[in-house]
């Protein structure tokens, strides 16, 4: 089978390219922006007929997108996010290669749920934040394209090459700093919001399963299960052998609140401006994960704890 997969340098794509290269039955070649790509092509300038050409030349059976922005306003976030899809979806319908087409999409693009409930596909979307409304776009697009086309919607990924400013990266760093510096409790604030994390390397189990489906539409990708940022603390000092307090600031809701990873010196008289949870998603998300299980085959295998080892990891090893 070949696989043409964009994005491969990218958090995801990285691990998703390691799984389908182990499996011998793909042919895997690898477009993006970087010099190690296969082939460079950057989604978000580049036209239609210029990647309809490549993709007559390759003849791909499955096409998998992992690119795209996480971070920047909303004109960058719409170029890598929709317009990308957008060339992607147009050159697939120009090609005849009839390769089928996995998106990874994202939680974000539900937005704000209700405490204690678990969000299915058929929930209304309703996006926090330019980031989510631009991958909800792309998703239409997607879905609209009249291709054969599954978007995985990923929750929140974590493990190995968690970036570095991401809430569970800072936690982490935050966590090594007061640690290098001998520190005996360690002040963090934001904890309260609960996500639904799930391991990159699962993710990849589900691109790879999704790949070989044929399965359409939405399929959530996330453990099942929210958990409260203030205990995913808990369990990192933990695994890191922190043996300090971990202190969550008290304040107000709202531009009071620190934020994780940035604790107020005691000179200070006005608490920090805090930056919310960046996925728009308000203070709980959890993924009802049936549709992966009955249409995938997919179940995550990784726990939380295994996860946040491995982003300690990392983290301790930075210099």
């Amino acid at each position: 089978m070949r696989v043409l997969l964009i994005g491969a340098n990218g958090y995801l794509g990285r691990f998703v390219a390691d799984r389908l290269l182990a499996d011998p039955a793909v042919q895997l070649t690898a477009l993006g922006r970087g010099d190690d790509a296969d082939v460079r092509f950057d989604l978000a300038t580049g036209s239609p007929g210029a990647l309809t050409r490549f993709l007559d030349a390759v003849h791909p059976g499955v096409v998998v997108n992992c690119a795209g922005a996480t971070r920047g306003g909303a004109r960058e976030l719409t170029r890598h996010n929709t317009v990308a899809v957008a060339t992607v979806c147009e050159a697939l319908r120009r090609s005849g290669c009839g390769a089928r087409l996995v998106q990874i999409g994202c939680g974000s693009e539900y937005g704000p749920s209700q405490p204690g409930s678990s969000t299915a596909e058929d929930a209304v979307p309703r996006p926090g934040g330019p980031y989510g409304v631009s991958k909800l776009a792309a998703t239409e697009l997607v879905l609209g394209s009249g291709l054969d086309a599954v978007v995985l919607r990923v929750f929140s990924p974590a493990g190995p090459g968690t970036p570095a400013g991401s809430p569970l990266g800072r936690l982490a760093e935050a966590m090594r700093r007061a640690m290098q510096a001998g520190d005996g409790e360690l002040k963090l604030g934001g904890l309260g919001v609960q996500r639904d994390f799930v391991d990159v390397r699962d993710v990849a189990r589900a691109v790879h399963a999704a790949s070989l489906s044929a399965a359409q539409g939405v399929i959530n990708i996330g453990s099942g299960r929210a958990v409260r940022l203030r205990d995913a603390a808990a369990v990192l000092a933990r695994v890191a052998g922190y043996g300090g307090a971990l202190h969550e600031l008290d304040g107000p809701p709202g531009p009071l609140r620190t934020a994780i990873g940035h604790p107020r010196a005691e000179s200070d008289h006005t608490p920090p401006v805090a930056f919310p949870y960046p996925d728009g998603c308000g203070s709980w998300q959890q993924a009802d994960v049936r549709t992966a299980r009955d249409r995938l085959g997919w179940r995550p295998r990784i726990n939380l704890e295994e996860s946040l080892a491995d982003i300690w990891m990392e983290a301790a090893c930075r210099i």
